[in-house]
């Protein structure tokens, strides 16, 4: 068992397999432990728009939610707030219908507050505000009950038939009406951002060690400039080639595509290919070092791409790294694509500048490289040639 363990042991493989796996714990500890620590604290990130369209009586309910509610309460116009719904910048639109207070005060008749979410969003942000609607909708009924219990005891003796109904009147005397604007069918569309953004870029990790890999075992064989159209040629055919497949077994498996399975494998495909010269970047300049690179980029992107949290309830520090981060721009245009959204140009553009920038720097990085091999190669045959010509005096 001694000799079994040494041999192992003698082998660097063995020791780094250790620290990779010890890495990956400390990376991810590090970055989620903080990421999400205070998320909760933070609903306040969350808009809140009020349509009011009841005139003074609904300027006293705005009142009294925007005091109450943990979130930013903003009052908006109904175009202003669904623009600001469909871009993700609102959260929850309560609209106070036209006579809204005559028909909570009229006796048989039920007063309806309208709500409107966008699924197209974190989870998160979702099962929030459909608890808002539950919590806002059951205070007032609260409140009118007590005012409209108030009333009767005020009044004088009522007869039984008539204490009765106006009992039954006081009940549910607020309703709601939600709207769902991008609806989710079911919580495997609601994970497919998720799971495409960790599948793309784990796959890309791996994918850039192998070509790293084997560009090492190839060596000097091929200057490095072949190596370089190598890699430009293997990520387009691999981001191809990986993103019809994945495209294909979410529209197989019920997956949404709102826009088409067309429009939704493209974007794949581009997501695909940033993935994979963003993680071959850094193998290029730190070779097998990179992976831990790699491990960080993916936990940061989990984290602050808004496919679990919405990344208005982050830090202002991981917010702002977000924004830099290529999972952001992918995210955003998926949910697009596959529930319903604008903007995906923007998304697309970005993904497109983070492929030049990265393609850039990779070329800047391959022509500041010496190819050792290949400059050992050469002097060998300098060499060759000198003793041929000793031997030819």
């Amino acid at each position: 068992m001694k000799n079994l363990v040494k041999t192992y042991v003698k082998k660097p493989q063995t020791i780094l397999a250790v620290v990779v796996a010890l890495m990956a714990q400390l990376i991810f500890c590090l970055v989620w432990m903080t990421a999400y620590d205070g998320v909760l604290d933070r609903t306040d990130h969350l808009k809140v728009a009020i349509v009011n369209e009841d005139g003074e009586f609904g300027k006293n309910i705005e009142n009294q939610l925007s005091g109450t509610l943990p979130f930013e309460v903003t009052a908006m116009s109904k175009e202003q707030a669904m623009d600001g719904l469909v871009h993700r910048n609102v959260h929850l639109i309560l609209t106070i219908p036209d006579q809204f207070g005559e028909k909570l005060t009229t006796p048989g008749t039920q007063a309806v507050l309208t709500y409107s979410i966008n699924e197209s969003n974190p989870q998160l942000t979702k099962s929030v505000m459909q608890t808002v609607i539950t919590k806002v909708t059951n205070e007032m009924n609260r409140n009118a009950s007590l005012q409209g219990t108030q009333m009767v005891l005020e009044q004088l003796k009522l007869p039984s038939n008539q204490a009765s109904q106006t009992a039954e009147s006081l009940l549910n005397k607020i309703g709601s009406d939600v709207k769902s604007l991008n609806p989710v069918n079911g919580m495997h569309n609601q994970m497919v951002p998720m799971m495409l953004v960790l599948a793309s870029y784990v796959g890309s990790m791996l994918m850039a060690m192998n070509i790293h890999q084997a560009s090492e075992a190839v060596g000097s064989a091929l200057t490095k400039w072949q190596h370089f159209r190598f890699r430009l040629l293997i990520n387009g055919f691999a981001a191809a080639l990986i993103s019809i497949v994945g495209s294909s077994l979410i529209a197989v498996f019920g997956g949404q595509m709102e826009s088409g399975f067309g429009l939704f494998w493209m974007f794949h495909f581009l997501t695909m290919l940033t993935f994979l010269f963003v993680a071959q970047l850094f193998l290029t300049i730190f070779g097998m070092a990179g992976m831990f690179i790699n491990m960080t980029m993916l936990s940061m992107q989990l984290v602050t791409s808004g496919t679990i949290v919405p990344r208005q309830m982050l830090s202002h520090f991981y917010q702002s790294l977000g924004s830099f981060l290529p999972a952001t721009p992918a995210v955003e245009g998926i949910m697009n694509l596959q529930f319903g959204g604008q903007d995906t140009a923007k998304d697309v553009w970005l993904l497109l500048l983070t492929i030049l920038v990265s393609v850039s720097i990779t070329v800047v990085i391959t022509f500041l490289k010496k190819q050792e091999g290949l400059n050992k190669v050469s002097e060998a045959e300098r060499d060759s040639e000198g003793d041929l010509a000793t031997n030819a005096i």
